[in-house]
């Protein structure tokens, strides 16, 4: 059995072969998820949970083992305790990496799935997917970086969205993150921003609505500002979303705006096959920036980006 295998490898060698013949090219595991889009919901599950199972069984062996020949060198060594010390210079994690972590435990821990998407989007899955069609005017409220082939740099992780429900399918309860780009630089905006998409569709029947979303939310943000929220939600408009709303959270005297969505519009879940009229969910996107600017009490996201590191270690990260 493929797991006792894993446990049994006595080296790196062994268990970097083992690791080949599953994940490898010709792997077994790999051609096993090549034939996931032909699987139906339960068993895609079951592959997933599979998968999940073994990488993680790889790598806490691989840990096992490195600890193993780690000891065994430290045995044969001898220390002077004579020497003097070397002064302690101690690295930190990046606020902006700290607040990454933070929010995928918390998603994760309310039952989503993480994802990722290609940061050169070609035009389907920019803007044709989420009901922004060539001649729709909301293009024009975003600044693009376009390429020669046509292809974009992403404006928004939502294309993650329709990657996955065209992967996966539904229901499905995922987020996604990564790095948008647009042609935007100021106080409070960067041309490269991290940003967060979730994504949560189920039957109709399940009555996935507006006021789920806004619970969503609510307990994300209470859980990574830790500390009771007081939400002001206000109507907006965005192509994917119907109805569409943007959610400002109060700071002492404060409203300041940090995320928004809405239900996912119908026509987003034909552009990905799905029939609306049996299927019904919400979506949500904010930058990571954004919110780890107001954890930390900065006024300028340009801070994040300075490589300063006398700031960066008076942060205490």
């Amino acid at each position: 059995m493929l797991k006792d295998s894993i446990k049994n490898t006595q080296t790196l060698e062994e268990l970097q072969e083992l690791y080949t013949a599953t994940y490898g090219k010709n792997g077994t595991m790999t051609a096993r998820l090549k034939e996931m889009k032909n699987m139906d919901n339960d068993a895609r599950a079951e592959l997933n949970r599979e998968n999940t199972e073994l990488r993680e069984l790889f790598k806490v062996r691989q840990n096992e083992i490195e600890n193993a020949v780690m000891m065994a060198t430290l045995e044969k060594q001898k220390l002077d305790v004579s020497l003097d010390a070397q002064p302690e210079n101690r690295g930190t994690l990046h606020p902006l990496t700290q607040a990454l972590k933070e929010i995928v435990a918390i998603f994760e821990s309310m039952g989503y799935t993480l994802m990722t998407g290609p940061e050169i989007e070609d035009d389907w899955h920019n803007f044709t997917a989420l009901n922004t069609p060539s001649y729709h005017p909301a293009r024009d409220m975003q600044d693009t970086f376009f390429l020669e082939n046509g292809n974009v740099m992403r404006t928004q992780t939502s294309a993650i969205q329709i990657r996955a429900m065209e992967k996966q399918g539904v229901p499905i309860r995922m987020f996604g993150i990564g790095a948008t780009y647009r042609k935007e630089m100021d106080a409070t905006h960067s041309p490269s921003f991290g940003q967060i998409e979730g994504l949560c569709v189920d039957k109709v029947e399940k009555n996935v609505n507006l006021t789920d979303f806004i619970a969503t939310l609510r307990t994300f943000t209470s859980r990574f500002f830790e500390m009771d929220v007081e939400f002001r939600i206000r109507p907006s408009y965005f192509p994917f979303t119907e109805p569409s709303v943007e959610i400002d959270m109060k700071f002492g005297d404060k409203w300041i705006e940090l995320l928004c969505g809405g239900m996912v519009h119908p026509n987003v879940l034909r552009n990905c096959g799905i029939d609306p009229n049996e299927y019904q969910g919400f979506a949500f996107g904010f930058g990571w920036d954004r919110l780890a600017m107001v954890k930390y009490h900065l006024n300028d996201i340009r801070a994040f980006y300075d490589s300063d590191v006398r700031w960066l270690k008076s942060t205490g990260f």
